[in-house]
Parts: structure tokens; sequence; C-alpha cells
């Protein structure tokens, strides 16, 4: 009986039957649709929803085969990582973006980077065109294009080692103050970032705003910044590749 008890107090580390599996990932299905949408959102239109889905339906029941209760970790947060994650590796994997766009992404990145070191500050449309030997309109069309094609983000976290539940849950302790690194490390990359961000041109830090803290769409950010969603785009399009540029390289602007 005493044995009954202290095996109840101790936090199980997996989910112990299939049963309960079942019905943690069935009440979580609607997390993968949400999820799907969301991401489907910053893509071109020829990406399929059910496509991303699929994917983020195989996330899920991974983390719930994964899941490790002891760190206290609430599942949501845990599913909703390894959901979003099946999806972006699932997107890289097909490698939809034609290669030229690719290496149009880099060379720009490249660009801004060499640009931010020569001039001290962050550069024209005009400078970067003339970096790349292309005409303005041309670097306009090209970072239309560019909108979507960059996925996951500025950094994204690595799925390497099988993806391990404790490799994942490192990054979400249930008390961050209890854990000096992870607060030391996640402070110095905000710092990093918001460093980055104060030295983009204004109109690119507005679409940064609400659009990553504001969660507007490109649509609604048009409309509060009197401009075109494919202005929109445009300007975002550079806001990350110039942050990507700083944060790669650790050149402002």
């Amino acid at each position: 009986m005493v044995a009954s008890v202290e095996t109840q107090k101790r936090p199980a580390t997996r989910l112990r039957t299939r049963e309960e599996r079942d019905q943690l990932i069935e009440a979580h299905l609607p997390l993968v649709k949400f999820l799907a949408c969301r991401v489907a959102a910053k893509l071109p239109s020829h990406i399929n929803l059910e496509d991303l889905v699929s994917a983020g339906v195989i996330g899920l029941i991974d983390a719930a085969e994964k899941f490790d209760g002891a760190r206290e970790v609430q599942f949501k947060t845990y599913a909703e990582i390894r959901i979003r994650g099946a999806m972006l590796d699932s997107l890289r994997r097909s490698d939809w973006a034609p290669r030229r766009l690719r290496r149009s992404e880099r060379a720009i990145e490249e660009a801004y980077t060499v640009l931010a070191g020569q001039l001290k500050r962050a550069a024209t449309d005009e400078e970067v065109a003339a970096q790349l030997g292309i005409s303005l309109t041309e670097f306009h069309q090209l970072l239309g294009e560019l909108e979507g094609v960059s996925v996951g983000g500025f950094i994204s976290l690595s799925s390497a080692n099988d993806g391990e539940a404790q490799d994942l849950l490192r990054y979400l302790p249930c008390a961050p103050e209890a854990d000096p690194s992870y607060s030391f490390e996640r402070r110095e990359a905000e710092e990093k970032l918001a460093a980055a961000i104060d030295e983009l041109p204004l109109k690119e830090r507005r679409v940064i705003a609400l659009y990553y803290r504001e969660e507007l769409t490109m649509k609604e950010i048009g409309k509060v910044l009197g401009i075109t969603e494919s202005r929109v785009c445009q300007l975002h399009s550079k806001a990350v590749l110039r942050l990507r540029s700083s944060l790669t390289t650790g050149v402002g602007g």
C-alpha cells in the first residue's frame, strides 16, 4: 500500500498507456489545424494545407510518445513546438523553393552584410540593388518572391539526436529563474535581437513589431501603415534578411 502511494506521488516521465496517449492526441488535434493555418498563412498559395496538417499530426503523435511529465512543462507548450517543427521539417525536405530563390536569398543576405560593414548603417534599396548588380525594380520583385521562402524564422531549435524530449524540454524550464544558464542565454539572445531590430529602418521595425508582436496579417499591417500588402511583404523580407545578416555576423545594420 505504501509503495502504491509512493508510486502515485512520483511523476511519470512518459504517458503509461496507449489509451492515455490516444486521449491526449485526440484532445490536441484542433491545435494541429490551428498551427497549420498559421504556418500556411506565411507561405505561397500553392503549399497544400492538408500536407501541413498531416506533418503536424505526426509531430503531435511524437510529442505524446516522448513527453516528459517530470519536467512539469505543460504538454500543450511542448506539443506546439513539436507540431510546428514537424511542419517546417516537412517543408524543408520538400525544398519547394526554386534553387534560384535560395541563391538569391543568400546573395541578398551577403549584400546586407557587406554594405553594413562598409556604410556602418542600414543600406538603402538602391545600394543593395547596385551591390547585386540588378535594377531597383528587379530587387523589389525579388523581395516579393522571397516572402515565405525563409521558413522557420531567424533561429530554430535543432531536432538533432532524434529530437529526444530532454533536448527540447531544456529550453522550456517550468521555473526559468531556477535555471541560471537558461536565463542568461535567453537574455543575451533577446538583447542581441533587440539591438539588431533597433538598427532597422523605421518602417521595417514597425512591420516586425506588428507582425511578430501584435500578430497582424500582412493585409492588416498594410491598412495600419497605409501601404499595399505587397509593400508590406517587401518590408518584411528586407527586415528578416537584415536581421539574419546581423545576428549571423554580429554586424549591425
